[in-house]
């Protein structure tokens, strides 16, 4: 999967959950899925919705009431469920409200090997300064990044690498997940 197909898919709240609980086995209708990943309605429509438009998710047809949708997997989606599935191995219930965050899994996914904040932000195009700063910021409270100056760079300047649970989610990630490319045609 490509690094921007994975921010897409991470930038709705439950997204990942959904694909995650599908993969687990959870029957592709809205109401055992809704109590699965503990999202409210709304929220829970506009994630299906947009993992639809993204072709991971599509209605099955011919099954399930108007009103009591079925939804299975695309070939797709299966791929992309299957990384869910391993990402929601290693984490913790106590985090899973940092792995909701649009910005986290694609920055622990661009932290395969320790980098700069400029590396990581070229690995993923779109993100801003301030959400890359925000989100390194809370996944470093939670100890799943470590900051440390990097002495051989001059100027001197800050080196992240992911750590625990981050770690475990990079290598969770890192076999799946293709980064973007530079100006020069390396991996950034």
């Amino acid at each position: 999967m490509d690094i921007t197909i994975f921010v897409n898919l991470t930038s709705r709240a439950w997204g990942l959950p959904i694909l995650s609980k599908l993969h687990a086995g959870v029957p592709g209708r809205q109401a055992p899925l809704l109590a699965a990943t503990g999202a409210g309605r709304s929220a829970f429509a506009q994630s299906v919705e947009h993992l639809i438009i993204l072709g991971l998710l599509e209605r099955n047809p011919g099954h399930g009431h108007p009103l009591r949708p079925e939804f299975r997997l695309t070939p797709k989606g299966v791929v992309a469920a299957e990384i869910a599935g391993r990402i929601y191995d290693v984490v913790k219930t106590a985090d899973l409200d940092l792995l909701r965050r649009s910005w986290t899994l694609p920055v622990l996914t661009a932290l395969q090997a320790p980098r700069h904040f400029t590396g990581i932000k070229r690995s993923l195009h779109t993100i801003s300064d301030r959400a890359l700063s925000q989100s390194l910021k809370a996944m470093e409270a939670r100890n799943w990044v470590q900051r440390s100056i990097d002495g051989a760079a001059r100027p001197p300047r800050p080196l992240y690498r992911s750590v625990n649970t981050g770690g475990l989610i990079s290598e969770v990630t890192a076999p799946s997940i293709r980064l973007a490319q530079g100006s020069n045609g390396v991996q950034v």
